[in-house]
């Protein structure tokens, strides 16, 4: 179910019978309910059972009964790769929508986890209608504080899968992991490696899934020893493409599973003597500016981040005018952008 505002609470038992059963004063008992950082954990504990048990309604802070005119979007990292596809996404759907649009950078968390003292209330307190979250996640907290606040919001690309009924877009990572090892397939690559992130997050560890389904249906077999797994430093890159190029049967083509990974590779093969798309062909995944500007172009599947932004957007608005979204999750498609960092296998494989 899609947390969402209403308009009117339902009478129910009063934060002092709440304070009662949880055996708190009522200062208490308001500073849980109203996300406030300075309670003891054993205290919200006893707190938040009490709201549940007895039924509590606590009071929006976002009216979704008024007309939207203000949504926040949380970016993890302002000035990351994909920041500004993201944001240009997000700025020209609220545009579309009659809204204003806030940018703030990622909250950071206190030693218990909880939201850094006093930017939830901020955000509640500027009187936004929802919120946008560009991060990799949010913690248990910061999930408990817009749940029981009704702040309606989406994320974009979490890098875990979300508590249920919390709406996300996303890309079609899998399809995508698929289409790029059908690319390399067709130029006559069976020798594949990929290079992945770090194993356990959603949309990693489905495009090495699409890679692996890729090879099975086209009968190459899958080689243990090519998958590994650097993460994005470009130095942990580097020495993976070189334990590659080091095998007595060394790829011809590579799946980066991040476009950011690709400097790596193509340093790797510099230190070698060894060329992109000559020695070795690399297909990446994003399609962010370092895909352009690498020499050469990288050829990657492209991960629509201004449509994913802006169909977030528009499932946020719909959200804060109380209309609760068929599914909790939207996947927009991918496509090859085939560039010249991929080339037909340089000789027979053995």
């Amino acid at each position: 179910m899609v947390r969402t505002g209403s308009a009117q609470a339902p009478a129910g038992p009063t934060l002092a019978v709440v304070a009662r059963e949880a055996g708190v004063s009522v200062p208490t008992a308001s500073k849980v309910v109203n996300g406030r950082e300075d309670v003891a954990p054993e205290t919200r504990r006893r707190v938040t059972e009490a709201l549940d048990r007895l039924g509590y309604v606590r009071r929006p802070r976002f009216d979704a009964a008024r007309p939207p005119g203000l949504v926040d979007l949380v970016l993890a990292a302002p000035d990351g790769p994909g920041a500004g596809a993201v944001l240009r996404g997000a700025a020209e759907a609220a545009y579309e929508a009659g809204l204003e649009l806030v940018v703030s950078a990622g909250p950071g968390r206190t030693a218990g986890g909880l939201p850094e003292r006093g930017w939830l209330d901020r955000l509640a307190a500027r009187g936004s209608s929802g919120v946008l979250f560009d991060l990799a996640g949010l913690s248990p907290a910061q999930y408990s504080w817009l749940d029981q606040h009704r702040v309606p919001y989406v994320l974009i690309d979490p890098a875990h899968e979300p508590p249920p009924g919390v709406v996300s877009v996303g890309a079609a990572n899998w399809r995508g992991g698929v289409t790029a090892t059908e690319h390399l397939l067709a130029l006559g690559h069976e020798r594949i490696a990929v290079l992945a992130g770090r194993p356990g997050t959603m949309s990693g560890d489905a495009r090495v899934a699409g890679h692996r389904s890729a090879l099975a249906s086209a009968g190459v077999r899958q080689r243990a020893e090519y998958l590994r797994y650097p993460g994005l430093d470009e130095a942990a890159v580097r020495l993976s493409t070189r334990d590659l190029l080091d095998l007595a049967e060394p790829p011809t083509a590579v799946f980066v599973t991040s476009d950011r990974m690709a400097p790596g590779v193509y340093g790797a093969l510099a230190e070698r003597g060894l060329a992109v798309p000559d020695d070795l062909s690399v297909v990446g995944f994003d399609d962010l500016p370092v895909a352009r500007w690498s020499v050469p172009a990288l050829t990657t599947v492209r991960q629509p981040l201004a449509e994913m932004a802006a169909t977030a957007l528009r499932l946020l608005v719909r959200m804060t005018r109380g209309d609760h979204p068929e599914g909790t999750r939207a996947e927009l498609s991918t496509r090859l952008v085939h560039r010249t960092s991929t080339a037909a296998r340089p000789g027979p494989e053995h």
